[in-house]
């Protein structure tokens, strides 16, 4: 399962009442943050979250509202004598938009490792973290920018009947379940694909911000079970100035939503002119009835359908 919390929902800037657009999962230990704010900290602090675990920071682009809040954070985890290193990881200039920004966070206890895209979409799959996966893909903003697509995959059931088959001893089959290959002192080799039925639906997410609809929208959050999406305005007629400023309405997250498939639209990323999102979900709903105008600090755990 995964725990999921939308720390943030306001773009541009943050409000009393609305911190800036930020998003935190936690799978099995580990901890990934997605962009970094300004407050980002203080969001993460009101849900009781707590930055030292993070072993993944993302960076969808690098317009001071995703990232500004980095050194306060990495401070944050530096006087938490954190020792373990953390990765950093977003499109091409990253290192040095960090470097930067470090020049008031310069001695960290921990290494910072980067990980800059350089194509239109990237796969990247933790070491720390089996069966967990990111996709890094392109979207359109008037700056280079990424969405991401969190999978978790999920292995076939044992089979006992494709055990016996393959003649492999029984006291083998509870490790080659966990995922292991075994090779025999006289040159045996089993996989655990040996054992195991045709993998099983996992958990996806698609979170993308600061963008016009993309065709590698669709293609990524196609199925997702969440799906979170920037709705930098809720009226139709602002379309003009969100062609103009690269940024998607209501209407046109429900739709990206409803022709991905999805099973859940959280909007998030509002103008700090929106006062109240949930005024204009109507139109939206009417699109995609399962869209919701989330509001910071929303949670929820991602589990494996049930069979």
């Amino acid at each position: 399962m995964i725990d999921v919390c939308l720390l943030g929902t306001g773009g541009m800037m943050p409000l009393p009442y609305r911190y800036l657009t930020s998003l935190m999962l936690r799978y099995n230990g580990k901890s990934i943050l997605v962009d970094c704010g300004e407050a980002t900290q203080i969001a993460m602090k009101k849900v009781g979250w707590s930055p030292n675990p993070i072993d993944i920071i993302c960076f969808t682009h690098y317009h001071a509202d995703h990232i500004s809040g980095l050194p306060g954070m990495l401070l944050t985890m530096g006087n938490a004598e954190r020792q373990e290193p953390l990765t950093l990881m977003g499109p091409r200039g990253l290192e040095k938009v960090v470097n930067s920004l470090r020049i008031i966070a310069p001695e960290l206890p921990f290494e910072i490792k980067f990980k800059e895209f350089g194509s239109p979409l990237e796969r990247i799959e933790p070491d720390n973290m089996p069966g967990f996966s990111i996709d890094a893909f392109k979207v359109n903003h008037n700056v280079t920018c990424y969405g991401y697509s969190f999978k978790l995959s999920r292995a076939g059931k044992f089979s006992v009947e494709r055990a016996k088959e393959n003649n492999i001893p029984v006291s083998y089959w509870s490790r080659l379940q966990k995922g292991e290959t075994i090779v025999t002192e006289d040159g045996k080799v089993f996989t655990s694909d040996m054992v195991l039925g045709k993998p099983r639906e996992g958990i996806h997410l698609t979170y993308t911000t600061d963008t016009r609809p993309t065709e590698s929208i669709l293609e990524n959050a196609k199925n997702s079970n969440l799906f979170i999406c920037e709705g930098m305005y809720g009226e139709d007629e602002k379309l003009p100035k969100a062609k103009e400023h690269k940024h998607m309405l209501f209407s046109e997250a429900a739709t990206l939503a409803l022709k991905a498939n999805v099973k859940e639209l959280w909007l998030t990323h509002y103008s700090p002119a929106l006062m109240n999102p949930k005024d204009f979900l109507p139109k939206a709903k009417s699109i995609f009835p399962q869209t919701i105008a989330a509001k910071d600090g929303r949670m929820t755990t991602l589990v494996y359908p049930e069979e």
